[in-house]
């Protein structure tokens, strides 16, 4: 991607316009290490005192985080996530957890009325990855293969807003879904009501997939009441 020079009218807010430009691009990945100072100062043609605030600006924000001795790195791929971020983790996991109700029940909804053949292919490829994760009684896996069944059923809502919604929420995902594996003993339960889930949107009944959300939600909520 080239970096357009910042002209002379509010130098700091096109600095740090194009570096989030950089980040929501996938340019400079989430936990990489921004280019050195000499460098950006010179892309951007700017001064160190510019390019210094506006860096000051995206820590501020959110979106990097400076390290004492290693440099600065990426942190969020924009300042709606990391504000997002930092409200979850001032949240318990009931509030999470009833968060995820509402986003994961509306994005079961619209998958079940628009997904295509590939959001299937995609569906039962993870739902098989949970399967075989469970029946292995590999948690780290299951975890993973759970979330990435769970965002590919929002991915298949087809609602941009939704999805980015969801993303934004993966670092809390991980912790809910972590925390809730632990006290919950019926892990053949919560992959039947995935697998209902998923047979539900694929068949195109919304009643059902809405129903299968429900259940699992209320499963999760008899071990944090």
């Amino acid at each position: 991607m080239s970096i357009s020079k910042a002209n002379r009218l509010s130098l700091v807010e096109q600095v740090v316009s194009q570096i989030e430009t950089l980040i929501e691009s996938g340019e400079w990945e989430i936990g990489s290490q921004i280019p050195p100072e000499m460098d950006l100062i010179k892309q951007f043609d700017v001064s160190r005192n510019t390019l210094r605030e506006a860096i000051r600006s995206l820590v501020y924000a959110g979106l990097l985080i400076t390290q004492q001795g290693k440099g600065t790195f990426v942190k969020s791929a924009s300042a709606l996530g990391a504000a997002f971020q930092r409200r979850i983790q001032r949240s318990s996991l009931f509030e999470t957890l009833e968060v995820r109700h509402a986003l994961e029940r509306q994005g079961a909804q619209l998958a079940a009325a628009r997904r295509d053949q590939e959001d299937i292919e995609k569906l039962r490829l993870h739902i098989t990855a949970c399967s075989k994760a469970a029946e292995a009684k590999d948690l780290k896996a299951y975890e993973e293969a759970d979330i990435q069944l769970h965002k590919t059923i929002m991915a298949s809502s087809h609602n941009g807003l939704l999805i980015d919604l969801y993303e934004h929420m993966e670092d809390s995902l991980h912790d809910s879904i972590h925390q809730i594996a632990g006290m919950s003993p019926d892990a053949n339960l919560h992959l039947s009501i995935h697998c209902n889930l998923v047979e539900a949107i694929i068949d195109q009944d919304v009643e059902r997939a809405i129903d299968s959300v429900n259940g699992y939600i209320a499963h999760f909520k008899k071990f944090i009441d």
